[in-house]
């Protein structure tokens, strides 16, 4: 009989363009174990901190770990609006931004600050009577559930492009916010708020609780087979992650 590999944490940097659960099945291979998931998914377009956890012992902490706060890196596009609200849906033209400067994104920006009701985007994992969103919103049914509290405790405006010969016109956020919270439908309401609409352009996830996008291994290493035996070195044990998540 095969020894199983120890049970425990790994932490990927997932790259744009792959699917969360394609990580999972690049961390299946290398370690050699079926029980494999994530705290946490990532759309294909983000990239950034997944915490992919390998065996019964660590899967049993998913619920734990999704409960950390989250900190993104985002670019939100000004004066367009998105079906899907990110780069992967259909564009168009949304209003203005010939009266939209920093001081007028930074008063905004303090509507959306503390504790705020945010309804959940059409195309989400979020389930409808067994079925994720996203799968109604494919089929072009509208499924609307009830705006939920999150809490947004950091909402800061880094970089602002807002020349009027620019295609996108946009703007960068750190956000640092509650589980259940989904930036695209923050950068959506930002833009209604300004009157110009948006759409999340690129999201990086660079913290998610206790874990840092730091710490985390580069995802091109899940495709190398060189790089196999380096990735699973970097395993952390199910007691050490135990013992973070007591001390956070």
């Amino acid at each position: 009989m095969i020894p199983q590999p120890d049970p425990g944490v790994v932490l990927v940097d997932k790259l744009p363009g792959r699917t969360s659960f394609s990580v999972i099945r690049s961390v299946r291979k290398i370690f050699g174990v079926k029980k494999v998931g994530h705290a946490g998914t990532l759309d294909p377009f983000a990239s950034g901190l997944l915490v992919v956890c390998i065996g019964r012992p660590a899967t049993r902490l998913i619920d734990r770990l999704m409960e950390g706060e989250k900190t993104y890196h985002a670019t939100v596009v000004l004066g367009k609006v998105s079906t899907t609200q990110d780069p992967e849906g259909e564009i168009s033209l949304g209003g203005p931004v010939d009266a939209i400067n920093r001081a007028v994104i930074e008063a905004a920006l303090t509507g959306f600050r503390g504790t705020i009701l945010q309804t959940p985007p059409q195309f989400s994992a979020l389930k409808h009577k067994g079925k994720p969103l996203y799968h109604y919103a494919r089929k072009g049914i509208t499924v609307t559930k009830e705006p939920r509290e999150v809490t947004i405790h950091e909402l800061e405006l880094g970089g602002v492009d807002l020349l009027t010969d620019q295609a996108h016109p946009s703007m960068e956020l750190k956000i640092r916010c509650s589980k259940g919270t989904y930036i695209r439908s923050l950068a959506q309401d930002i833009g209604t708020a300004l009157g110009c609409g948006a759409y999340l352009s690129r999201l990086r996830r660079v913290r998610s609780g206790c874990f840092s996008v730091e710490d985390c291994i580069p995802g091109a290493c899940l495709d190398d087979p060189e790089k196999a035996q380096w990735v699973r070195e970097r395993r952390i044990e199910v007691e050490e992650v135990q013992k973070l998540l007591h001390n956070f």
